[in-house]
């Protein structure tokens, strides 16, 4: 009998564990607390063609290879459709464990070079930092 009521209870705790299988939502994640989203939002400007965009791209996808700080790299084009864009058409999300990692990126020679690169084609960029503060 105890043997029963283990197994229910077992079975049980995987169904309310792995529950998001029944309904079909994914299990919430939640990133890691305190660290540091660098996002940086592109413009290009209007003489800079895909070839170049696509050395630019590459460029950047680099960094993490080559700056140990960096712990997560995205990146994507704009496809919101609620027209708020202000003309910023790329979007790169930076992961660092902590603002002394995001403040060692900085100066890094390897990101000086990557600007020489970028900021020749770029029309604007933004810039947004924050530290996670999600419970």
């Amino acid at each position: 009998m105890k043997h029963i009521l283990v197994l229910v209870a077992l079975a049980l705790l995987s169904i309310s564990t792995n529950a998001h299988t029944l309904t079909g939502d994914p299990p919430a994640k939640k990133m890691k607390a305190n660290v540091v989203q660098h996002i940086v939002l592109f413009k290009f400007k209007p003489e800079t063609t895909p070839e170049k965009v696509k050395e630019i791209l590459a460029a950047f996808e680099a960094l993490p290879s080559k700056i140990s700080q960096i712990k997560g790299f995205q990146w994507g084009t704009n496809n919101s459709p609620e027209k708020h864009s202000k003309g910023l058409t790329h979007a790169f999300i930076l992961t660092f464990d902590s603002e002394k990692d995001r403040d060692a990126y900085l100066p890094h020679p390897a990101h000086g070079e990557f600007g020489k690169i970028v900021g020749p084609w770029l029309a604007d960029v933004t810039v947004v930092d924050f530290t996670n503060q999600a419970k």
